[in-house]
């Protein structure tokens, strides 16, 4: 996702443009400085989402496949809360995830991953914030992957966020992490992110909010926008 960088803190927590250890930034990152537009009003109100039509199983991957069973993998909540940047909970946002099967695995055409497919598992689901900003889904713990970006290269278990905040800009692209992954320690996408800002993306193992007999749970917070805000992605 583009943004601009307007702070010395944003340069501290967001990853840049181009990072050489990520071979495709070399290639897409501009090269001219990036031009300030003047927002208008279209940018500054709207997608309001309090009537959108969610399906019954949007938010539980683990039942909304066509076939409806059961999918292979270690069952997990990830839940949180979305907040602006004073602080303040975001009600009735889009949340949008996608990410790989346990095995590593994405329904795409493009992946072509010696891993199998689960035919119980699409991989992407949906769901809303209340009127307090929290959101929760029911999913299976990704898998690595290989991805060719060098020798040996795999990518960490991870789950792609896209969510709105109270106008068009506030849109946030992000992954989210697991915690105590070693394949962090050698991936060039969580590498290219700040120091300051890696902590922010990897989640909290939340024994809580953890289900019974049921499916372990993580808790991963959103900032949008602010000295807090959760890093996005540029590379």
């Amino acid at each position: 996702m583009s943004q601009i960088i307007y702070n010395k803190f944003d340069r501290e927590v967001h990853p840049q443009y181009l990072y050489e250890g990520y071979k495709s930034t070399i290639l897409r990152a501009p090269t001219k400085p990036l031009i300030l537009t003047k927002q208008n009003l279209m940018e500054q109100t709207g997608p309001v989402f309090r009537d959108f039509n969610l399906g019954e199983f949007d938010h539980d991957l683990t039942k909304n496949s066509i076939v409806n069973a059961e999918p292979l993998g270690e069952r997990i909540l990830v839940h949180g809360k979305v907040y602006n940047e004073n602080g303040q909970p975001i009600p009735h946002t889009l949340i949008e995830i996608w990410q790989a099967n346990s095995a590593g695995r994405y329904v795409h055409k493009v992946d072509q991953h010696e891993a199998p497919l689960d035919p119980n598992f699409l991989g992407a689901g949906r769901c809303m914030t209340d009127e307090n900003g929290h959101y929760k889904f029911y999913t299976i713990k990704p898998g690595a992957y290989p991805w060719g970006n060098h020798y040996n290269a795999w990518r960490p278990n991870h789950i792609h966020f896209s969510l709105f905040g109270a106008n068009i800009t506030n849109r946030l692209v992000t992954q989210m992490y697991f915690p105590g992954d070693p394949l962090l320690d050698y991936d060039p996408i969580f590498l290219g992110i700040p120091e300051k800002g890696r902590k922010l993306l990897v989640a909290q193992f939340d024994m809580d909010a953890t289900e019974e007999g049921f499916a372990l749970a993580f808790k991963f917070d959103f900032v949008l926008r602010g000295y807090k805000a959760t890093p996005f992605e540029n590379i």
